[in-house]
């Protein structure tokens, strides 16, 4: 793998972006996530990269979009992020798009991967030795499993931020070079909206109980019929209509929201869903 020598001033940058990492999630919103904290984070990099003003303020508002990723591996995906945002400020051809597109990418794959490494396995090894040592009267057993867990993850996080921000120097430079970039983009935003697809239908629940009766005897049952047609079509069409007013009719995402649960609220009440 290449690598490249990083600069005094660029490890003194990835380790604020090391710090300000831990602030990923202290601000949660429910169309962002952890947005705020992934800007905060990259700020450094952006006052550093960009001197105009306005150039700061875009670049800013590409880092608010919608990021959720595991924490351990939040910092590989912002050092990438850093390294674009180094070729964007340096060159004026750059596709500014391909920022967000490789990040949404990586947030789902990653996500899952961390999940499963950190959350499914480490945090359980590091139980099962804790409450050996619990078991036994030992008063060091949390001390130890927060040890077994967290230098781990945060080994990963430091090294995984400085492979990001390395890998992103090395290769995005060619990809352009080589005309590759709009491929990479292009597959980037394909992964980012299956992964969005697979969001919606597993955060989106809208099961139909109303039936068609007949003579007190369920005729039609309504949920099967749909899943027949589409699986997932309600949650779908509710997906899809609250983008439009968001897009379309620049509609608050407060408002959406509530209007959200006031919907939820009627159709339980009227025995629909």
């Amino acid at each position: 793998m290449a690598t490249i020598n990083l600069s005094a001033n660029e490890k003194k940058l990835l380790r604020q972006m090391y710090w300000r990492s831990f602030t990923l999630y202290s601000s949660v919103t429910p169309a962002k996530q952890g947005a705020s904290g992934y800007e905060y984070a990259m700020l450094p990099f952006i006052n550093q990269f960009y001197e105009d003003a306005e150039d700061k303020k875009l670049a800013m508002v590409r880092q608010m979009s919608y990021f959720n990723t595991n924490l351990a591996m939040a910092p590989f995906v912002m050092g990438i992020t850093a390294s674009m945002e180094k070729e964007n400020a340096a060159k004026s051809n750059f596709n500014a798009d391909s920022i967000n597109a490789i990040k949404t990418s990586l947030m789902g794959p990653l996500a899952g991967i961390g999940d499963s490494i950190f959350w499914g396995v480490l945090k359980a090894i590091a139980a099962g030795v804790a409450i050996g040592l619990a078991k036994s009267g030992n008063f060091l057993a949390p001390i130890i499993f927060l040890l077994i867990f967290n230098i781990p993850v945060q080994v990963v996080r430091w090294y995984g931020g400085r492979l990001g921000y390395t890998l992103g120097s090395t290769y995005i430079s060619k990809l352009y070079e080589n005309g590759l970039i709009n491929i990479l983009t292009k597959a980037a935003s394909i992964v980012g909206l299956i992964m969005v697809g697979a969001m919606t239908s597993n955060m989106v629940i809208f099961k139909v109980k109303w039936n068609m009766m007949m003579a007190g005897k369920t005729i039609l049952k309504t949920q099967p019929v749909l899943d027949e047609i589409f699986k997932g079509l309600i949650p779908l069409a509710i997906t899809l209509g609250c983008f439009y007013l968001l897009k379309k009719k620049n509609i608050s995402i407060n408002y959406l929201i509530f209007g959200i649960i006031i919907l939820g609220i009627v159709v339980s009440l009227l025995g629909i869903a």
